[in-house]
Parts: structure tokens; sequence; C-alpha cells
């Protein structure tokens, strides 16, 4: 077993990953910019490392930087997380020059399945459903003007090097096309290095279920269950669930079966997820793997019982998975709301700033991943999550009610939050009875406002400035402050 991995990320991952490293008794690096230097997964790992500005292409996006501070370090496995570089095959194919193990899968799956349209060939020839759709990728208008008149429209313009919904425009007829796919050749450029686009045909009424899979090195391959992932704002996840309340048992067995089926088709190793489009007649297609940790993978450990960042050191440890299909089961529910600092008021653009007041929910059955405390200032260079609240209940409706008073019971000032938003969308009659389409939020939130208090928020945005305040050394009152065990006894002391 590995006796020190480094994180080769931040924020709520990173100390996720630390979480589970400490209970295996593996001593963890982490790595930093000059805006994170105060951040908790800077002062909660073993080590800690330099990697640059703020900046991500000059830190957590440049491998040698990466590589180094591993060697420098002694750390023997690297864990990418999610985000940056986690499915990038360069950092895997680094590690292997170094001798460092990649916790995650082998660099030439990473490529083939990141490769959208490569995808979608090994899927096709896999016996997998596919919307259809381009197989290859293309730059040239007239092609793509006669290659979407053959699908029909509305067509989905998607970049064919990434994901994450950049680089995806839907286009509705003919005269929105070049202009669509002109803005998401230069999206995808920007984002991942790649302006290559190809065309699907844009489904709607249709659900976004992704399947768990685990694989080790020695040819087992099982699922964990479906994730339901159709409440998106602006292609981007906000919510997931499981188990999804649009799947029977057979139709769970079914997709189940499918994802291991593809999964052994690419020659999967380690954790990863297999995406689907479900349409209201049971039919699913597939929509591509993610080859990493996904943000979500909270929801399966909590019904399933399996630490799945254990699971992955573990097999990239070399250790067969300990279990056949047949012993996993589901129990229970669980629901995550990503909480994300953001402003509703201004088309959810991110809030940076300093956190005034920060509350973590507690209680049976709540868990959070955060990677912020009170006081610490939340940069604006990277993504704006600050938490993944996580709820596990006896059944859907006992988790949806836990997540309400949850998310009630989570103050947060300084910063303008998602939170409001998930609350009225937890307690909204289309969620309480399971209709979660991808269009949900189109349908009922597209003119959602935030309702405020003002004197109330004034109140307490004063109190809480001063206990923050009073918390900062002098000299620094600007500065972000770490957590200390006298921050937390307010104005008591010994």
């Amino acid at each position: 077993m590995f006796k020190k991995i480094l994180i080769a990320n931040r924020g709520e991952i990173a100390r996720r990953i630390m979480r589970t490293a400490r209970e295996m008794e593996i001593q963890t690096v982490a790595v930093y910019s000059e805006a994170d230097r105060l951040a908790p997964h800077v002062i909660e790992a073993d080590q800690a490392v330099s990697i640059g500005p703020a900046d991500p292409t000059e830190s957590y996006l440049d491998i040698h930087k990466i590589i180094a501070a591993a060697e420098e370090t002694g750390a023997e496995a690297i864990h990418p997380g999610y985000g940056f570089l986690a499915e990038n095959p360069a950092l895997p194919e680094a590690c292997e020059a170094a001798g460092i193990t990649f916790i995650g899968p082998p660099a030439g799956v990473i490529r083939d399945l990141g490769e959208k349209t490569k995808a979608r060939r090994i899927m096709q020839a896999a016996g997998a459903l596919l919307i259809p759709g381009m197989l290859t990728s293309c730059a040239e208008p007239g092609e793509l003007a006669d290659q979407a008149d053959e699908i029909g429209y509305p067509v989905m313009v998607k970049a064919a090097g990434g994901g994450g919904g950049k680089g995806m425009r839907v286009v509705e007829d003919a005269a929105e096309l070049a202009e669509a796919c002109r803005q998401a050749m230069s999206e995808a450029g920007a984002a991942f290095g790649d302006p290559s686009i190809y065309l699907e045909k844009h489904l709607s009424g249709i659900r976004h279920v992704e399947v768990q899979v685990l694989a080790d090195d020695q040819g087992n391959t099982v699922h964990l269950y479906e994730r339901e992932c159709s409440i998106q704002r602006r292609r981007q996840k906000i919510i997931e669930e499981t188990p999804s309340p649009a799947l029977a048992p057979e139709l769970r067995w079914a997709m189940g079966q499918a994802a291991v089926t593809i999964a052994r088709a690419a020659g999967y190793i380690n954790a990863g997820t297999v995406e689907f489009l479900l349409d209201s007649e049971s039919n699913f297609y597939f929509l591509e793997v993610n080859t990493r940790l996904q943000v979500e993978h909270a929801v399966t450990e909590c019904v399933c019982g399996l630490d799945l960042v254990r699971r992955q050191i573990l097999i990239a440890a070399g250790h067969p998975l300990p279990f056949q299909q047949e012993d996993i089961r589901q129990q229970g529910h669980a629901i995550q709301c990503r909480i994300y600092a953001e402003n509703p008021s201004a088309g959810f653009a991110p809030s940076p700033g300093a956190i005034e007041l920060y509350r973590e929910p507690t209680g049976p059955g709540v868990r959070v991943d955060s990677g912020v405390y009170q006081g610490i200032h939340v940069p604006m260079e990277y993504d704006p999550i600050l938490a993944r609240l996580v709820i596990w209940g006896e059944d859907r409706e006992a988790a949806r009610m836990r997540m309400i008073a949850a998310l009630s019971n989570y103050p947060i000032l300084g910063v303008e939050t998602n939170i409001a938003y998930l609350k009225e969308i937890m307690a909204h009659p289309a969620f309480v009875s399971g209709e979660t389409h991808t269009d949900f939020l189109d349908r009922h939130f597209a003119h959602w406002r935030p309702t405020f208090d003002n004197t109330d928020l004034a109140c307490l945005a004063y109190v809480a400035h001063e206990t923050t305040a009073s918390a900062v050394p002098t000299g620094a009152t600007n500065q972000p402050v770490p957590a200390t065990p006298w921050q937390a006894l307010g104005n008591w002391r010994m």
C-alpha cells in the first residue's frame, strides 16, 4: 500500500480524498496556488507545496509542477480528484514516466473516451444505443450544415474533446447553425485546447441518468447502480439523487448491465461513470464516459455503503475488488445539493469574497463535504463550489424533507449563495413527484428571483462581521484567517 499520495486538486474534493487517506494511514501532500495559501486542504495535509500563481494554467494545470511536487515530497501516487487534470491523459503518462502511480484509469482509456466521437465509435461497436449524430469531429461549415440536415433539427453542437457543458449549443434551425458552431469551437478551444466539434440530435423531455462502475486490473467489473442527474442549469448538474425515481427494477438492471459492458469494451480500470439519456419510453442512449470520480459520488457511497476513494486507492495499488455484483445492494435514498458562491440576482454569476459567517448543518443522515471555513476568501479564479451537501434518508421523501431542513440551517454570509434556490427546488411539486427532466429549471424556474427580508439580513451581516473581525489579528484586518479553537469559542476565553 502507498505510504504517501499527492492530491492534484483543491477545495472540497482535496479534503474529501484526504479524509479517506487518513483513515488508511496514508500521508497526504497538498499542492496550492498563491490564492489558496490559507485554504483548508493546505492546512490539513501532512505536507503542502506551493506550485505558482492563482491562474490555474500556471499552477493546478501545470503537469510539470505537479510531478515535481510529488518527486520532491516522495509521494508514490497522485490522485487527480475531478476537474483540472483529472481527465487529461498527459498526467498519467507523466506519472508513468516518473515511476509514480496514477489513481485512475490508464492514459489510453482516458484518451479514447475523452475524444467524444471516438468514444461513440467504441460504444457503437459494443452494441450501445447511440443518440443519432456524427461519429467524427469536424470544423468545416458546409459539412456541418449537411450533417445537421441529415440528423434533423434541433441539433446539439458539442465539443469533441471535453464536457461539463462547455462548447455546447442547442440549434433550432439552419439559420442559427454557423454562429453556434463558431461560438462552440471558440469555447471548446479555450476550455480544452481542442476546438473540434460534432453534432448530435437534441432530445427533449429526457432524463440524465448515469451509472457508477468499478473495475480492477484483474478483469472484475461491477456497477454501483444509478444516479439521477437531470436537474441542471446551463447543462451543469446542481442536484443529484439515487435511486432514480424513474427506474423500475428491470430498467435499473438493464442500465447497470449496459454500463458494465461499456466499461469492459473500453478496457476500463478504476472508478468511472457511464452516462445515459433516458426517454419517456424507457429507451436509454449512451452519452459519454467520465473517466474520474464524479462530483456526485457521495450519494452512491451513502446508499451502497462503500467508500469510492478507498476503492480507487486500493485498485491503483493492485488490489482486486473484494465483492461481486450480487453483493452490492442499495439501501435508502440519498440526495446531493451543490452549494455555490454565486449571485442568483445577477444570473448566478460567481460571488467571490470573504465568508463572514459559515455554519454547516449537522444531524443524522447529514454529510457536508466542504472546502471553506468562516473568514476565508473565496477566490474568483476557480469554480465557485463551496461544498456538497449530501443527505441520506430511509426513502426519497424522508431524504427530501431532511434536505430542506439542512438547507434551512446552513447560514453563509459575506458571499451570495444558491441555497434559497435549492430549497425552493426541493419543495416544488414536480420535484416532490419525481418529475425531474433536463428541462426542469427552464420549465419551472426560468423567472425565479430570490426574496429577502433586508432588516434580518442586515442584522445577521453585522453580527457575522463583528464575530469574524474579533478573530482577526491586529494588523491583518483584510487577511483571511484559518479556523482555530479560539474562533470556535466565539467571545469566550479561558
